[in-house]
């Protein structure tokens, strides 16, 4: 019988079922190994106290100070009315302020006799406050005694005391304890790292490393350890990409090489403005890839507005040309319904293939979306599996096992975060052979998080707008601070309308939400959300019975059935809508050139990238865009700090990189889908640049000389973890 490895060790046979069960549940974390890699959060030294005065509200928070005060209080109460009732309430002190805590009924015996004056402890529970003082009621304590022999000497030999990562079920002095009984596992840790890697940059052992995150006993120790297990995530994730890099390349594909003057020819005689060099440049880069025998991978990047539908669509042409077809799947209906129609009308004729009045070298682009009629549906479907459809535009409705091509050669990915890894590898066996793949984003990326998100991808980047583009004007409206400002900003929008053009007006959400009890507690704790973020229909109804009466005003959500968005987005189009009130299903996609002004309402409540999204649907055409960031948050806010820097620039990766500094690496990552985001721990995406790139770089020279790891029995473990986490992912995404 094998033993079983000790890092793979359950730990409800290492820890008992009960802590193990509260582990698993809110922590994630199942086996010795797992442990092992839950690192602190960061470290108190002894003798250090922490900062009473600088306590966050309402959150679990672990802190070190001495008891300055205790009192017991006899009260009557309905359970005690002869006065038997008792509170204790203690003082404890940092330095830097005082805290409350107090313990109630049966609970106040223990601590009663422990926590005397001058005695230092480690408190645990949630900030609250009471009489408008901050108090602790009934934390979870750990004394800390120097000199008790009883108290095992190990767990406070450090002078650092490490704080994890904790929940309210289970402090973090639970986890240290845990992490004390399972720390001599440690010595079996198996390293993923390649030995002269490992000696060339003068990283310390797997072992070692555990042992100093977890028990350090100076700021040097954290260190080294940090840059160690860095070094781990970075250099694991990236040998994972390099793999599937390596498995890709070997794949086969057809090559597709655009004929002379086929339909490509055809289509760019049409167009009437000339390609920018940017344009040409990635055009260039993709028809190369397209004229291999093996698959393109490309991640092409390019500002909203730079015209990647256009390289995207020279490059379905292309292989249309020479015999292929080429679907371009799209994360919404909206979206893949305004492809189609921007697609047919850059076409034209072209696009009627098959049709009296078809150009000579046409072909038929069809729509496949879930929502179509079931003949219209079945049309489509016949014209993909006999080869008619050159061109098919949809969204997942495409990956359904009964979607047949005839030879399927390219697949155009919008808006590649919406789509997991697993996703583009359904449609991609859809072809006779694998097709080549195009991945497009508008979100800017910063080369570091391609390396790590995109990994199994070549990227190409498109920054220069295309002539004619104008620029767009971008300022706070300070809604709370003063309310003149937003008065003025409807009037701005009247003033566009005067001149003929439209206006966007979005909102964080839509308004005929069901009230869910939970959704409804969680705002009541959260402090900063006074009030429910705007809503569509209030919104609309506010604007046209008041500050912009008169016009004609609609709305565009999610929830509307997809024959009403595309009526809305139609008359829109057309210019028969003066202002649309829309959540963010407007943020990619929509093209209406003539829309020069967008008020974002609550702007605080999106992220950098997606207001820099947002506001990209104006200035489009000829006339200078303005974007109006409306907020209620005080000046001195981390929230209105965000919305001054998207102001203040229009460069996307500029904008990508603050946004990043600013949320949590998970975050990115999570957005992203690639199953990198639970696996990264110690490792930050911006920070950690140089370090990403060298281990990308270690990577591709090691899976091209090794591509089976047979050298390296500690990198293969830990890769099937990685990925394991991975495909775990997917199927909770499901």
């Amino acid at each position: 019988m094998d033993l079983v490895p000790a890092l793979e060790e359950p730990l409800k046979k290492v820890l008992g079922p009960a802590t193990a069960k509260v582990m698993a549940e809110h922590l994630g974390l199942h086996t010795v190994g797992d442990l092992l890699h839950h690192y602190p959060r960061r470290y108190e030294e002894r003798g250090q106290l922490t900062h009473l005065a600088d306590l966050p509200m309402d959150e679990h928070v672990t802190v070190v100070a001495m008891v300055a005060d205790a009192r017991l209080h006899t009260f009557a109460s309905a359970k005690a009315p002869r006065g038997k009732g008792q509170r204790l309430e203690v003082t404890i002190t940092d330095g830097s302020g005082r805290l409350q805590l107090v313990f109630f009924g049966n609970g106040v015996h223990k601590p009663h006799k422990e926590l005397l004056p001058g005695t230092r402890a480690m408190f645990a529970g949630k900030v609250s406050v009471f009489n408008r003082r901050l108090q602790l009621a009934h934390p979870a304590y750990e004394l800390l005694r120097g000199d008790d022999p009883a108290e095992s000497v190990e767990t406070w030999a450090g002078t650092l005391i490490p704080l994890y990562p904790a929940t309210a079920k289970l402090e973090s002095w639970k986890i240290g304890k845990a992490i004390q009984t399972v720390l001599p596992s440690v010595q079996e840790a198996l390293d993923p790292l390649p030995p002269t890697l490992r000696e060339g940059r003068g990283l310390v052992s797997l072992p070692e490393a555990l042992l100093k995150i977890h028990r350090p006993h100076t700021k040097t120790d954290v260190e080294d350890a940090r840059a160690r297990l860095k070094w781990d995530e970075a250099f694991v994730l990236q040998v994972a990409l390099a793999r599937r890099r390596h498995t890709d390349a070997l794949l086969p594909a057809v090559a597709r090489r655009p004929s002379p003057d086929g339909l490509l020819t055809a289509f760019d005689d049409r167009l009437p403005f000339t390609l920018t060099d940017g344009q040409q440049k990635v055009s260039k880069e993709i028809f190369d890839d397209l004229a291999t025998e093996h698959p393109m991978h490309r991640l092409l990047q390019g500002e909203v507005g730079s015209g990647k539908t256009l390289v995207a669509l020279r490059a379905m042409l292309a292989v249309v040309d020479a015999g292929g077809q080429a679907a371009m799947l799209a994360p919404t209906e909206v979206l893949a319904q305004q492809h189609h129609r921007s697609i047919t009308e850059m076409m034209g004729e072209l696009a009627e293939g098959g049709m009296l009045g078809g150009a000579e070298h046409a072909t038929k682009v069809v729509l496949l979306t879930g929502s179509m009629g079931t003949a219209a549906r079945r049309q489509a479907m016949l014209d993909l599996v006999t080869g008619d459809a050159g061109l098919v535009i949809g969204t997942h409705a495409l990956i359904e096992d009964k979607v047949q091509f005839h030879d399927l050669g390219l697949v155009v990915v919008d808006e590649q975060h919406r789509f997991g890894v697993e996703q583009r590898d359904a449609l991609r066996g859809k072809g006779r052979q694998p097709p080549h793949l195009l991945v497009m984003t508008a979100t800017p990326i910063p080369r570091t998080v391609a390396m790590t998100v995109f990994g199994d991808l070549e990227t190409s980047v498109l920054d220069q707008l295309p002539a004619g583009r104008s620029p767009i004007a971008t300022h706070v409206v300070p809604a709370a601070d003063k309310p003149h400002f937003l008065a003025r900003a409807w009037e701005r929008v009247r003033e566009e309308v005067g001149n003929g053009h439209q206006a966007y007006v979005v909102c964080p959400r839509i308004g005929d939400e069901e009230d869910d009890p939970k959704k409804a507690k969680k705002s009541a704790e959260d402090e900063a959300e006074k009030r429910p973020p705007l809503a569509v229909l209030d919104v609309a109804d506010h604007l046209a019975k008041g500050p912009l009466h008169g016009l004609r005003v609609e709305v565009l959500h999610g929830r509307m059935h997809p024959d009403d968005k595309d009526a809305v987005m139609r008359r829109f189009a057309a210019g028969d809508t003066d202002v649309l009130v829309a959540t963010t299903v407007i943020e990619v996609g929509v093209n209406v050139p003539n829309a020069t002004a967008m008020v974002i309402m609550d702007a605080d409540r999106f992220g950098v990238s997606q207001l820099h999204q947002l506001r990209g649907r104006v200035g489009r055409g000829s006339a200078a865009g303005l974007c109006l960031l409306v907020t209620e948050m005080p000046e001195a806010s981390p929230a209105r700090q965000r919305l001054t820097a998207v102001a203040s620039t229009l460069d996307g990766f500029e904008l990508s990189r603050i946004d990043l500094e600013q949320r949590r690496e998970g975050d990115v990552l999570g957005q992203a889908q690639s199953g990198a985001r639970s696996s990264l721990r110690v490792l930050a995406v911006i920070e950690d640049e140089e370090i990403i790139a060298e281990a990308r770089e270690e990577a591709t020279a090691l899976v091209a000389k090794d591509p089976e790891l047979a050298e390296l029995p500690g990198l293969r473990t830990a890769l099937d973890a990685l990925l394991d986490e991975e495909r775990e992912q997917f199927l909770e995404k499901g």
